[in-house]
């Protein structure tokens, strides 16, 4: 299974030796922490390329030990603060998370309420889960201490009919955290995209029942990913009951009496836990 690798690291290093990496850079994303190796390998190392050139692109993210700060605003946005200071808002429509104002904001289009054609332009990074140009959206950001990569799906149109890529699903990798957020996810996924996705320590998962998918659809979404920490969000008038009781006694629930939350990779719950934050 090693031997699969060889060629990708020698051209890698060959890359170094020459003083070629610029154009890796531009073909090949940052690697990534969630995305194990090999499947069969259990124990992988993920390999970690940083240039020591100050000229040099950066391939991954500077690591910053500590806690990571989730705070629910609203609907489907997440602030996350990571511990070098970068303040990120999710589905950010400009209603919640605006103040003091994020330095990266993501956005799907299913509706006016998960993004806006008119961000702050005071927003450094504003990563939009679909591609206005037509295809798949594709990002793989580094900003400082965290690594902001989407994996595209499809979404519903107002006819009734699939539009290809016009979500995505945006991972958030921060102090050996891999963060999810499941955007106004329509469809299923599949294998690859499962794949694609890898570990996910967080999962921010959409419970409204319908406007997305089926509580029973997304309980077996967030059942596959089996993170330790599950954040729901765009509840409207879906009662909590209905989806922990449907993701059953393998997920512990947990209430929250405040709408953030401090979390690191020492201080995960042992077992998939739901946790309920204010204003959910």
């Amino acid at each position: 299974m090693l031997r699969c690798f060889a060629p990708v690291l020698t051209t890698l290093l060959a890359a170094l030796l020459s003083g070629s990496l610029s154009a890796w850079a531009q073909e090949e994303p940052p690697p990534s922490r969630c995305v194990a190796i090999a499947n069969a390998l259990p124990s992988a190392t993920y390999a970690n390329f940083t240039p020591s050139q100050a000229s040099s692109p950066i391939l991954a993210q500077t690591f910053v030990d500590g806690d990571v700060t989730i705070t629910y605003a609203g609907h489907s946005t997440y602030i996350i603060e990571t511990p070098g200071g970068v303040r990120i808002a999710t589905d950010f429509s400009g209603v919640y998370g605006g103040d003091p104002l994020p330095r990266v904001a993501t956005m799907n289009k299913a509706h006016r309420t998960h993004f806006t054609d008119f961000p702050d332009p005071a927003i450094e990074y504003v990563l939009r889960g679909w591609n206005p140009e037509g295809g798949p959206a594709r990002h793989a950001v580094v900003v400082d201490d965290v690594y902001i990569r989407n994996v595209p799906t499809d979404i519903r149109n107002w006819g009734g009919g699939l539009e290809p890529d016009g979500n995505s699903i945006f991972i958030f990798e921060v102090a050996g955290l891999c963060i999810g957020h499941l955007g106004h996810l329509h469809t299923r996924l599949s294998d690859q995209q499962f794949g694609q996705i890898g570990r996910l320590d967080i999962l921010m998962v959409p419970i409204d029942g319908g406007m997305t998918q089926s509580l029973g659809s997304m309980s077996e979404i967030v059942t596959r990913l089996y993170s330790s920490m599950i954040l729901p969000m765009h509840r409207h008038s879906t009662p909590l009951g209905e989806f922990t009781g449907m993701m059953g006694e393998g997920f512990r629930v947990e209430f929250r009496p405040s709408r953030s939350l401090k979390v690191s990779l020492k201080t995960l719950p042992s077992r998939p836990t739901i946790v309920v934050l204010e204003g959910i």
